[in-house]
């Protein structure tokens, strides 16, 4: 049965409106100022102090700029974060544009492996068009992150700077997905016409070698060895020559990063805590080390955030950042912004609803580098963003505990903080959800 909207209706819905005293000055500020700010609320940054009681130093914030790189950025923060303590390098940077050349490079072929996996079925499938939709884009996952290192180990700076298709990505993006959707009809012909093996990998081969041109013009070769100097806090010189992207991590990182696993808090009614899940065809290296979480309860995922913390340590962790978020002053509380009481009507879905019904998900990945505790409890975390200096304190953000709750969805932690029970449950073989499951969300 319809409803259309009738006359009547909409004479009710006038008469309603002109009814509340406030309806014309609130027209007035919010067609001028906008939603946000003409529900901003003052009170909410006097609570967001950044000052903390467990607070890492960890230098100066980097810059993703135009780019979707914040889960590789973080990551390799928290590298360089190690690396700082280690050997006094305060200004210095890990190159997010080496590891953003394999890591598209990767996905293209990870896409041509779907392809073909999925070959049989129409275009019209869920599948199928979920993979045509977005072949490749800039965001990822931590362990996408470990299996590119993995393979292709890591770089400073120095040894492949950022070039314009780095720092400005959309081009390039744009680009290269056409070129994958026209492979991707070339493929699917392919096993349509019963070619040979031989045939398609042969082909797939070809369009890999176009890809890796691409590419290269767009973001420079990537270096197979170079030379690392630095001076260190004490002026030091320091030089190593002839250095492979395999040996700087070896030995200026030195992380085992199977010790490091994803955690997340996903409070709907499919995915029970203490159990594994991973996520069809999500990834970027074939035959790589493969997405895999751990599901648990908002108390164990805060505790295991502190305890790294405490240890000395900042945590890679992912979010739904434009959420209740001041940009421009750094600060994530859910009472920043009063909807509610602008529009008169409750916005009251819980996190397991906002994930069900795709009002959230994570968008962002950024680092936790110190917390708040007062008797125990965290009241606000430390937040270190790749979005710049200009933001925020120096560029770093203040989030509420209470925001966590409701808009963190991954940390990433060092398996020794776990409870025996919590590591057994990580030992598990992994539930495999759906493609479009929000778990699947590339920061």
């Amino acid at each position: 049965m319809s409803h259309e909207i009738t006359s009547e209706q909409l004479d009710q819905f006038n008469q309603n409106l002109h009814e509340q005293p406030t309806s014309s000055v609130l027209e007035r500020a919010v067609t001028k100022n906008g939603i946000l700010a003409s529900s901003y609320d003052w009170h909410a940054v006097s609570d967001s102090d950044p000052v903390f009681s467990i607070d890492l130093d960890t230098g100066d914030v980097a810059n993703q700029k135009q780019s979707g790189r914040c889960w590789m950025f973080a990551a390799l923060n928290t590298m360089r974060h190690d690396m700082a303590q280690k050997f006094g390098l305060k200004k210095f940077e890990l190159s997010q544009s080496y590891t953003f050349f394999w890591d598209k490079f990767e996905k293209a072929n990870y896409f041509y492996e779907n392809v073909l996996k999925t070959a049989q079925q129409p275009t019209s499938s869920r599948e199928v068009a979920w993979l045509m939709e977005t072949p490749q884009q800039d965001g990822g996952q931590w362990d996408m992150l470990c299996a590119l290192i993995e393979k292709y180990g890591v770089v400073p700076q120095s040894a492949m700077p950022e070039t314009y298709n780095s720092s400005k990505s959309n081009e390039i993006n744009t680009t290269l997905n056409r070129k994958l959707r026209q492979d991707a009809v070339v493929l699917r012909q392919l096993v349509a016409d019963n070619a040979s093996e031989q045939e398609i990998n042969d082909t797939r081969t070809n369009m890999l070698n176009t890809i890796y041109r691409m590419l290269t013009y767009s973001f420079g070769q990537p270096p197979v060895k170079f030379d690392f100097e630095y001076r260190d806090e004490q002026k030091t010189y320091h030089r190593e020559a002839n250095l492979t992207p395999q040996s700087f991590f070896k030995k200026y990182i030195g992380w085992n990063l199977d010790d490091y696993v994803s955690i997340i808090n996903a409070p709907t009614t499919d995915k029970p805590y203490n159990q594994t899940y991973t996520i069809d065809m999500l990834g970027n290296v074939v035959g790589g080390r493969a997405v895999k979480h751990l599901n648990v309860t908002m108390a164990d995922f805060k505790q295991l955030a502190i305890e790294q913390l405490k240890a000395g340590e900042s945590v890679w962790f992912g979010c739904d950042v434009g959420q209740s978020s001041d940009r421009q002053k750094g600060i994530m509380d859910l009472n920043i912004y009063n909807e509610a009481a602008l529009f008169d009507t409750p916005f009251s879905m819980n996190k397991a609803q906002r994930l069900d019904y795709g009002d959230s998900m994570m968008t962002h990945a950024m680092v936790l580098t110190g917390v708040d505790l007062v008797d125990g409890q965290p009241t606000k975390w430390k937040v270190e963003n790749s979005w710049g200096p200009k933001v925020g304190t120096k560029g770093y953000f203040v989030m509420s505990d209470a925001w966590m709750n409701e808009f963190c969805y991954q940390i990433v932690v060092k398996k020794q903080f776990l409870s025996p029970e919590l590591q057994a449950a990580q030992s598990q073989e992994p539930v495999l959800l759906k493609p479009w499951d929000p778990m699947g969300a590339l920061a």
